[in-house]
């Protein structure tokens, strides 16, 4: 089940990541040209009104301490926002200059006069410069200072190329339609272009860019962070070494030298001679007001002031670059669910990756936002981008379609307006605002006179929507989205205590956001609570409808419409989890439970212990009348009384789930997480697992039977759990199980737990906190939907030790890790992470390893094509398809970047899509597989053994059962003990008859009729392919 194949699948994939960071980029090469094709979606408006962004942005309180999170957010995030990754460059840049210069003024003060070329400098205790104070700072460096770092030069290319990519689209802008406020802002770009490469070349950066280190640096593929950033800059801090301060002393000129040197000491002794009167001692005791330095200002306080229009030009390239990023994810979702109708994904796996990009629209929205507050919400955004008016912006933005000519020549090949409300999620903000609005009126729960008057009275899910006309559809679709937020709000707010029962599984948290915008005021801003990350996860449910009934939203194309998908049904996957009907033997969550709980009292009796798993199995019957009222399904077409009836009672009352693709996915996706979780819990509780798994190693390795295809497989997915350090011993099998309880029960650990365990107690918000696995004692392994939700979604908060071996996000994670060379023998060798330890102990080598990360490197790099390994280069061209050509897409000079490319959010969500889609339903299925069922077949073996045991009197079976009351308080696992311990020939001949009778294969207890994994072992997941069509000529790399 576990193959190290999924690495080599993932860096094939992963060669779709190279997008230019600072455009919506599509790659593809045009059906039989061999053309390579680009197309950059240019949100830079042509005409947009500056002072829509207030001056008052201007006022954050740059030196105040930012949250910590939101600071490690921002640095997450700088790798796939363009914005943020200039933000961040900028900083490193500025950081490097007023250490450097402070360091310099420190040590050797420079009279006004020395050089004209250099005014009067002084040491900066704030971390702000003004954009005329570089090219002196930088002249001082250049002169006084050591030899600038490779690194500051492309420091120095990056931000200079992050700039230049806005002034030439304001330059296009001012060519086609001139206007005198957009004119004077671009004046502004070009005038801090100027500035910046003025000191560059004052820095030396221009001998050094014709240089061949420029070319070889080595500190171009390594990933900067904060810590190496200050690291090797550290002595800056403190005014250099002792050594350092000598050799600067001989480069420094000396006449400053001297100078500087009279002063200091003038100063010195004036202070000597106040200190010598005792008249005036008492003043000095009063306490003086502390200074501020540098070292008390955090690296994200370090900023350019740039004047009148500096923060304006930067909202408006904040704006641009998240605008960019969400609608890619836009895009890239609805793609999902389009494969879910029509390709059959599993929509739980469509729903954890639509959960993937809400947060990462999140998470930008806090950290590009952060320094313009008041302005992060959506109405500010738009009215920035659009001038207040949607209708005259259309027309202002447009895409191109780029692609490459024979001689590596870029060439427009087309370009085309984008629909504006579409494409900006105008008319999915326009519905929830009107549905806030319209519910605040009278709280009735039902949409006014008013609001009924703009929608269809009664929605038709069956509308033709080909022959319809886009009137119609828009109006077809904004019936929808006000019924569905009416039955969502309805329902959620009739729950009472939504901690205490999952009612809306994968909503609760969107729609208590919405509730609580629905419940405010009637009359007040509510526009202004309206955030982005709201908009888009309500875009995204929408889409998930529409796009099964074939309408799909194009970049070029705009509406798009197709034939509704076949006998789709958004409850599929539900209905296979839960199996209502009991259709699926042994695979239905639903009738698993009603068994176990049954086969566990039963089992309490044997132990004479009513209360033994008493509250498992209360969890369980919960959890499961839960899943048969809400998941899916809910009450609501039951007939609530306490609520008004489903507006959507017409067709089907369950049309808050019926018609949301979105809502059973997220919804599914949760119920797996929770199965999961409740299996984990058991099993943790049960000794049975733990026994029947060794029981049936030892019988494997002794050559008494074969393998068991249920047993086996289990082995493999929980080796970890199952066997100390995961490897199944083949002799001293009594001695393995010793091993793992005695590190799972040491003192430590146990000490651990308990202290978890309180901390839960006494926050617990809801069944997830319950069913906490860190405070497991054995069975703690965690699939990725539980590592996603504990993350919030984002893949950069997952811890490394949880993180499986061989899977996309290790694949990404090692990218991170250091590697060196010995000077000997010239062999890489790749820093010793915990993630790296655990991948090696899986049977990648350090060799491969290297290979890997550099491999990775340089993809996001853009490198040449014969600086790319040839067995990498070879593989890539043998599975490129017919008719089409193999070749580097061209690097633009905006992917100029320090360590890392811009890497956009819908390429990494593909990458992690197949850990998400392998967990689900592919090569490595925790989440699919039903391990309540499972648990029923484990204690089946034990019945089974102890009746045959109880026949034949078995000496071992009358000692745990019968004579020894300490056995007797644990029989099975006293049993399983005695058992591998004395290898007793008369049970091992009935332990292999049970076995050998046993015989239920892993795909009996999972969830869905088949795995994505084809007979070539291939997973489905990764062919699935309905991406956006650029034009119907075009297809998608």
């Amino acid at each position: 089940m576990i193959e190290v194949g999924n690495i080599l699948a993932y860096e094939k994939a992963s060669t779709r990541l190279c997008l230019a960071p600072m455009f919506c980029q599509a790659h593809a090469n045009l059906i039989g040209t061999g053309l390579s094709a680009q197309a950059p979606l240019s949100l830079i408006p042509r005409l947009y009104q500056i002072d829509d962004v207030e001056p008052s942005i201007g006022l954050h309180p740059y030196n105040e301490k930012i949250n910590h999170q939101l600071y490690d957010d921002f640095h997450n995030m700088a790798d796939r926002n363009s914005y943020l990754s200039y933000k961040r460059d900028t900083r490193y840049l500025l950081y490097w200059m007023i250490h450097n210069s402070n360091s310099i003024l420190s040590r050797f003060p420079i009279p006004d006069d020395t050089d004209p070329d250099i005014p009067s400098i002084k040491p900066n205790t704030t971390g702000a410069l003004s954009v005329s104070s570089v090219v002196p700072v930088c002249r001082l460096i250049a002169k006084h200072g050591k030899p600038t770092p490779p690194i500051i030069f492309r420091l120095f290319q990056s931000v200079i190329a992050s700039r230049k990519t806005f002034y030439t689209a304001f330059q296009q802008i001012v060519s086609k339609k001139p206007d005198p406020e957009i004119k004077k802002s671009n004046d502004g770009h070009r005038r801090f272009i100027e500035v910046l490469t003025e000191a560059f070349e004052a820095l030396g950066g221009s001998k050094w860019a014709s240089s061949k280190d420029s070319r070889s640096d080595i500190s171009a593929g390594e990933p900067i962070d904060d810590d190496l950033f200050r690291n090797q800059f550290s002595s800056l801090d403190l005014g250099g070494s002792k050594d350092e301060d000598e050799d600067a002393e001989e480069e420094l000129d000396p006449t400053a030298v001297s100078v500087g040197a009279t002063r200091a000491s003038g100063r010195s002794k004036a202070k000597g001679k106040k200190n010598g009167k005792g008249g005036k001692a008492k003043k000095k005791l009063q306490p003086a007001a502390p200074q501020q330095t540098l070292k008390d200002v955090p690296l994200e306080s370090y900023r350019i002031i740039e004047g009148e229009h500096g923060l304006r030009t930067e909202y408006l390239m904040a704006v641009n670059s998240v605008l960019e990023e969400w609608i890619k994810l836009r895009h890239y979702v609805q793609s999902l669910w389009r494969d879910v109708a029509y390709s059959k994904l599993n929509s739980a796996v469509a729903g954890t990756m639509s959960n993937i990009a809400i947060a990462m629209v999140k998470q930008t929205e806090s950290a590009v936002f952060l320094e313009f507050p008041g302005h992060e919400s959506y109405q500010v955004i738009m009215n920035t981008i659009t001038r207040g008016n949607p209708d005259v912006a259309q027309g202002m933005f447009h895409i191109s379609l780029m692609r490459m000519s024979p001689l590596g020549e870029v060439e427009t090949g087309f370009e085309s307006d984008i629909n504006v409300r579409e494409q900006f999620f105008i008319h999915a903000y326009t519905d929830l605002v009107d549905f806030v609005k319209d519910f605040q009126k009278t709280r009735t729960g039902k949409p006014t006179d008013t609001m009924i008057s703009t929608i269809y009275k009664s929605w038709d899910p069956k509308l033709n929507l080909q022959t319809a006309s886009e009137k119609q559809r828009l109006k077809w679709r904004r019936t929808y989205t006000i019924y569905w937020l009416y039955d969502l709000i309805n329902v959620f707010s009739a729950i009472g205590p939504w901690s205490k029962h999952r009612r809306l599984f994968g909503l609760n948290e969107f729609a208590g956001e919405i509730t609580t915008l629905a419940m405010q005021k009637h009359g007040g801003d509510i526009e202004q609570r309206i955030r982005p990350h709201h908009v888009f996860q309500l875009q995204c449910i929408v889409d998930s409808m529409t796009v099964s009934r074939g309408w799909s939203i194009n970049y070029i194309r705009g509406h798009v419409l197709n034939s509704p998908a076949i006998d789709f049904r958004p409850r599929r996957d539900v209905d296979l989890f839960l199996d209502r009907e009991n259709k699926h033997i042994g695979r239905g969550f639903l009738q698993s439970v009603d068994i176990i709980t049954q086969v566990l009292e039963k089992d309490a009796m044997l132990y004479g212990d009513p209360d033994r798993v008493k509250s498992e199995s209360e969890v369980l019957t919960i959890m499961k009348e839960d899943f048969i009222d809400w998941l899916g399904d809910s009450k609501y077409r039951h007939g609530l009384t306490n609520i008004p009836p489903s507006l959507f009672s017409s067709t089907n009352a369950n049309g808050l789930h019926e018609y949301s693709p979105f809502s059973c996915g997220v919804g599914l996706a949760e119920g797996l997480d929770l199965a999961y979780a409740l299996g984990n819990n058991l099993w943790d509780r049960l000794p049975e697992p733990m026994c029947v798994i060794h029981l049936h190693n030892m019988m494997v390795e002794l050559g008494l039977i074969r393998e068991t295809g249920l047993l086996s497989s289990l082995a493999q997915l929980f080796a970890d759990s199952f066997f100390h350090e995961g490897k199944a011993p083949k002799e001293d099998f009594i001695g393995a199980l010793n091993s793992v309880c005695a590190s799972s029960t040491s003192r430590q650990a146990t000490f651990q737990r308990k202290a978890l365990q309180r901390s839960i107690s006494r926050t617990v918000v809801d069944i997830h906190d319950v069913l906490n696995s860190n405070v497991n004692t054995i069975f703690r392994q965690k699939s990725w939907l539980q590592l996603y939700r504990e993350a919030d979604w984002l893949p950069e908060r997952i811890n490394e030790t949880d993180i499986f071996p061989v899977s996309s996000l290790a694949s990404l994670r090692i990218t991170q890790a250091k590697i060196s060379r010995d000077p000997l023998t010239g062999k890489e060798s790749i820093e010793r992470t915990p993630l790296i330890a655990r991948m090696e102990a899986a049977g990648i080598l350090n060799e491969k390893l290297v290979y890997m990360s550099q491999t990775q490197r340089s993809l996001r790099e853009g490198l040449e094509e014969k600086e790319i390994p040839e067995e990498l280069l070879a593989a890539a061209k043998a599975a490129t398809p017919e008719g089409y050509e193999f070749g580097r897409t061209p690097k633009f000079e905006n992917q100029d970047r320090v360590g890392k490319d811009i890497v956009s959010g819908r390429d990494l969500l593909e990458v992690l899509k197949m850990d998400i889609a392998g967990d689900v339903s592919g090569r490595r299925p925790l989440s699919s597989f039903n391990y309540i069922a499972a648990t029923f077949m484990i204690i089946v073996v034990f019945n089974q053994l102890e009746a045959e045991l109880k026949k034949r009197r078995n000496p071992l079976y009358i000692q745990a059962y019968e004579e020894n009351p300490t056995m007797m308080k644990e029989k099975r696992l006293s049993l399983t003990v005695l058992i591998l311990s004395s290898i007793d020939e008369e049970c091992l001949q009935v332990l292999a008859k049970v076995f050998e009778e046993m015989r239920s294969g892993f795909m009996e207890h999972v969830y869905w009729d088949k795995l994505d994994v084809d007979d070539d072992g291939k997973p489905e997941y990764l062919k699935t392919s309905s991406d956006d069509e650029m034009v119907p000529s075009c297809a998608i790399m």
